[in-house]
């Protein structure tokens, strides 16, 4: 299957994941904790269940987050897979503060070549890849119409728009560390005027991609699943993932050890 043809399948699933997401967000809920105390809420497992139900006839593999207890035995020999990460931003989401988004990425040979970036409370849709540029649907719930991804190109913004702004860096909302700090003071030495965003989930990655803001540090851990979906939107836009002890060396995905190093989001050198 093309990747035209995925990125509609994927776009729908994530609208269609945020739905059952927003349905537990407007009520009470309660948390859990992983093994690793990463909360857990019934969002999560019921947006896991409605992508897979969705992505199963594409005949592609999952990696999903809610379901990370597959082998490496098992996905080694995966050359295309879907990395996915069924609700983004779980602490945000148990804040209710807005900040946590759907995520749907096609990786090939380990590189992501098209991802989907839902934010169910204000149906805002990220999309693109290197073959499809990279764009941004507002109020995505509500367009009708669409039987294809160029259809839902119609309907968006091309990625990334211009601004008049300072420059920008975007960091954690929940996840601040002194390394971060460090590098947004060596950032201020050529940038004086420069200012601080902080923001939630995979969002960090779209501000970036949508051109808010110019660099994403990431000194803290994170797994393939939060940076797969925007590793793609941010190569359509022009932007890469590079680890940050070696900034020519893009993120990698479907390793043995699914841990990201640390990263840096910007424009190639």
């Amino acid at each position: 299957m093309e990747t035209k043809v995925l990125a509609f399948d994927a776009v729908l699933a994530a609208i269609e994941a945020g739905k059952e997401i927003l349905d537990v967000y407007e009520n009470t809920f309660e948390v859990e904790y992983k093994d690793d105390k990463s909360p857990l809420t019934i969002a999560d497992k019921k947006s896991h269940q409605r992508i897979m139900q969705m992505l199963k006839e594409t005949g592609i593999p999952v990696l999903s987050e809610e379901g990370r207890e597959l082998s490496f035995a098992e996905r080694k020999d995966w050359q295309v897979l879907w990395v996915v990460d069924p609700l983004d931003g779980t602490k945000e989401f148990i804040k209710q503060n807005g900040e946590f988004t759907v995520n749907i990425a096609l990786v090939e040979k380990g590189v992501p070549i098209m991802g989907v970036i839902y934010v169910p409370v204000d149906e805002t849709l990220y999309f693109g890849g290197a073959e499809l540029g990279a764009w941004r649907v507002d109020q995505a719930a509500h367009v009708k119409d669409t039987d294809n991804i160029e259809d839902w190109m119609a309907k968006g913004v091309k990625l990334p728009e211009s601004q008049d702004r300072p420059y920008t860096m975007v960091g954690s909302r929940s996840h601040m560390s002194d390394e971060t700090a460090a590098f947004f003071d060596e950032v201020r030495k050529e940038h004086p005027d420069s200012e601080v965003i902080s923001r939630g989930s995979s969002l960090k990655i779209c501000m970036v991609a949508e051109g808010s803001a110019d660099v994403y540090p990431r000194f803290a851990p994170t797994m393939e699943w939060d940076t797969a979906a925007g590793h793609a939107l941010a190569k359509g836009a022009g932007f890469e993932i590079y680890q940050a002890k070696n900034d020519s060396e893009p993120l990698q995905y479907n390793k043995e050890d699914l841990l990201n190093p640390w990263f840096i989001v910007k424009k190639p050198d």
